[in-house]
């Protein structure tokens, strides 16, 4: 157990996107600066930050002076260079920390640590060449995913195999990166926990959401889910495991598939995360402010529901509708300030009040 962070102390945010951006605002609630380090300029985050180290994750230099600014650093994405995470654990905390991010980088490695857990996940296999795609195949069966070890998301970095003559353009595919193998999942619908542990080791779980996708890319969340109570305790009580084991602190999500044989993991994401955006007008505390007091080794906020959310992402195109979606009632916008609507850019999302 730490001290917590004082009114007027700096939070450090490695990565500008969405996410840094809504942690920077919710940051700034509870009397906190922010400083983001982000490569690049004009991003979501610096709109609304103290202030922008514009520089690359390999300038030594830059990172050093970065971590002399701030009392605490976390982050808005995954794929954080490694050399970058060895000059700053040296200097200043790192929250979550480095564990979870290492499993969470590389599929095969999640994949081994949850089921080392006892959880369930869909069956999967290493796959380096075509000798190790065959061998796969017959193992798990088709169809199934051939999917990246790493970098991979929103629908990015993945192949389906519907038979054997898909094999070789899916390797072809994978552009000579380490790839995993999974088979595919019988399940009737995707749900996330959002979780939170702070430095006390306290945690507190969101009720689950419904997701929907399109593209690959998450389209809507739905709370409440549909889940059984015994399905919505087993969500919550793995989702702690997992924080526990991590000895996480901050906000992590936690997708599942609801299966007949009961719920898989498919993957942990060691972040706030797209499927938590319903909190911000469901809960009086949400995801990011959770994750805020996690990470300034605050107590956790009361997470509990008081209103049933559907969260709609807008991507790309869908900013032609924000002036028909402000009209709305019971509706609120979230834009990113993103200058430029591209296909399959998360620009905004919009949370609707659903009212029985």
């Amino acid at each position: 157990m730490t001290d917590p962070l004082t009114t007027g102390a700096t939070i450090g945010i490695l990565g500008g996107g969405q996410l840094g951006r809504m942690l920077s605002v919710a940051a700034a609630r509870l009397g906190f600066k922010t400083c983001v380090f982000e490569p690049g300029g004009d991003c979501p985050t610096s709109h609304v930050a103290n202030y922008h180290f514009q520089a690359s994750y390999d300038d030594a230099d830059a990172l050093r002076k970065f971590a002399a600014a701030v009392d605490v650093v976390t982050y808005e994405f995954e794929n954080i260079p490694t050399a970058a995470l060895d000059i700053l654990e040296g200097l200043v905390p790192v929250r979550p920390g480095r564990k979870a991010l290492k499993i969470s980088q590389d599929r095969l490695t999640e994949k081994a640590f949850l089921t080392d857990l006892g959880l369930k996940t869909a069956p999967f296999a290493a796959v380096d060449d075509t000798v190790d795609l065959a061998e796969a195949m017959a193992e798990i069966g088709l169809p199934a995913i051939l999917k990246t070890r790493r970098f991979g998301y929103d629908g990015k970095g993945q192949a389906r195999i519907m038979s054997e003559g898909d094999a070789a353009q899916a390797l072809t595919d994978m552009a000579g990166q380490e790839a995993i193998l999974e088979g595919f999942v019988a399940f009737t619908h995707e749900v996330s926990v959002i979780g939170a542990r702070n430095t006390a080791g306290d945690v507190a779980c969101y009720d689950p959401g419904e997701n929907v996708h399109k593209d690959g890319i998450l389209h809507t969340t739905t709370v409440p889910a549909r889940l059984t109570t015994a399905q919505r305790t087993d969500a919550v009580l793995l989702t702690a495991q997992i924080l526990n084991k991590l000895d996480y602190v901050g906000v992590m999500g936690v997708e599942l598939f609801v299966t007949a044989q009961g719920l898989l993991v498919n993957e942990i994401a060691p972040r706030v995360h797209n499927s938590g955006h319903w909190t911000q007008q469901g809960c009086t505390i949400d995801q990011f402010e959770q994750h805020i007091r996690a990470v300034a080794g605050w107590p956790l906020g009361d997470g509990s529901r008081y209103a049933d959310v559907v969260m709609e992402n807008l991507i790309g195109a869908d900013m032609e509708r924000v002036p028909e979606i402000a009209k709305e009632p019971g509706t609120a916008l979230h834009l990113y300030g993103k200058a430029e609507a591209k296909p399959g850019r998360k620009m905004g999302h919009v949370n609707r009040i659903i009212r029985g």
